[in-house]
């Protein structure tokens, strides 16, 4: 298979190059040339462990790759998992499931993707003898994702951009306390959308990106999206038969990438009703999908913060697919939105999608809420999943394990939760770096290491 960039200006290229390059050189994001249909092997899939899926899944689109390194690689990246099904289900009612996606590393969903992502780069690395320098923004749970899935691989130097101060205490001690010499957490000055638009910047610079053999690892890189595919595949047939086709996934979700992955599933052939957008205050997915205005605002912190995003990156490939490929009007359309800050749709289908909006000051009562009515606690990015929930068949994407906010936890329901991985960074020195949230900074830092 071949992959190609949304703004349609570069060669298409393989998967390993896809996944190498991470942004498109013309800027764009990289696509499957073609989606397969899954719908034919869904019968056969559901007796398959999660890691079988994820093979058979990638099999489709890593093509370039033997299946014997494929397979192995993919075995590999499920190993640290705590649930031995990898992405559990639990039911609070008939009616109302919860799918975990905390049970990797670093207790977020980001480590599906990740640490599969850590394994193809060392793959690659091993391959074509290429170190590489991996740059990447986080709001919160990419950049330890990313840094816990590329500890120990030979070859890579990580360099992780995030807001100071805007993210919770114990995400930032997951990235500063590893006491990896080739990790570099860089504290800038601003919001997550600063460290994104400054990183993509990077990106463009080919001549740079060549000297250091840039990649990516936020999601506008494909491999993360193909991963995180697989854990709707697996929800989706272990729902019960009779009723998969009624439940709506609910995605928290502020990049746009959690709730893509689900989408492309469906345009795969797997026959997954809809989906529900669930924002916090950062509500710009939320106001693009009620009013088909897709338009900036000012970050606002929230007690939700891997969620504190206005530009959502990947809402650049729901683009593409939503003109039916006219990479032209995607150019036209993304332009505008970077020079006014909006962009207004004359026409916007989203008839598979509907959206909520979930203020800070929600957030603490529906925890609470669900923790009286099901014993069961959620993180606060979880929660904006339960807002607007009614009658229909619902299962909701947690996304985060609870013991990373602990504060939110306490002050909703007045009990600590905790776990032993997080426990242990609370006694470890921070090891950051201050750099201001500008390309040619950025570079500059990152030539002095990598050089």
């Amino acid at each position: 298979m071949k992959f190609i960039s949304t703004r349609n200006q570069v060669p298409p290229v393989s998967f390993r190059t896809a996944v190498e390059h991470g942004l498109a050189p013309d800027g764009g994001l990289y696509i499957p040339d073609t989606l397969p249909d899954l719908k034919p092997y869904l019968k056969d899939w559901e007796t398959l462990s999660y890691v079988e899926l994820c093979q058979a899944f990638f099999a489709f689109f890593a093509t370039d790759i033997p299946k014997e390194d494929l397979d192995l690689i993919i075995e590999q990246s499920y190993l640290h998992f705590e649930d031995p099904s990898i992405a559990p289900i639990r039911k609070l009612e008939d009616q109302l499931l919860v799918l975990e996606l905390f049970h990797g590393p670093t207790l977020a969903f980001k480590d599906f993707a990740l640490q599969l992502l850590g394994n193809f780069y060392e793959y690659q690395i091993r391959e074509s003898g290429r170190k590489i320098s991996v740059l990447g923004a986080t709001s919160g749970d990419t950049g330890a994702a990313a840094i816990h899935g590329l500890l120990g691989k030979e070859g890579v130097t990580s360099f992780i951009l995030y807001p100071d101060g805007r993210i919770s205490p114990l995400q930032e001690r997951q990235m500063t306390c590893t006491g990896a010499a080739n990790v570099f957490p860089l504290a800038i000055q601003g919001s997550f959308d600063d460290a994104q638009t400054a990183m993509k910047t990077v990106f463009q610079d080919r001549t740079f990106a060549e000297k250091v053999g840039l990649s990516a690892v936020n999601s506008i890189n494909l491999a993360r999206i193909l991963a995180q595919c697989v854990y709707y595949l697996s929800a989706f047939l272990r729902l019960p038969k009779d009723q998969r086709e009624s439940f709506t996934f609910v995605v928290p979700t502020g990049n746009f990438g959690n709730v893509l992955a689900g989408w492309m599933v469906q345009q795969m052939g797997v026959p997954i009703k809809g989906f529900r957008v669930a924002t916090n205050q950062n509500d710009i997915l939320h106001r693009l999908f009620e009013t088909g205005v897709y338009a900036q605002e000012q970050v606002a912190p929230s007690l939700a913060p891997s969620m504190d995003i206005q530009v959502a990156s990947n809402f650049e490939r729901f683009l593409y697919y939503s003109v039916h490929g006219d990479s032209e009007l995607v150019r036209s359309i993304m332009h505008e939105f970077k020079t006014t800050g909006q962009y207004i749709f004359k026409e916007f289908n989203a008839d598979t999608f509907s959206s909520s909006r979930t203020l800070d000051s929600e957030i603490a009562s529906i925890i609470r809420s669900v923790y009286k009515d099901y014993g069961y606690v959620i993180d606060p990015h979880t929660a904006c999943g339960f807002t607007d929930i009614n009658s229909e068949p619902s299962l909701i994407l947690s996304t985060a394990h609870p013991a990373k906010f602990p504060d939110t936890i306490e002050q909703a329901i007045g009990i600590d939760v905790l776990h032993p991985s997080l426990e242990e960074f609370k006694s470890k020195a921070i090891v950051k770096y201050a750099v201001d949230p500008t390309p040619e900074a950025i570079k500059a830092f990152m030539l002095e290491r990598v050089s």
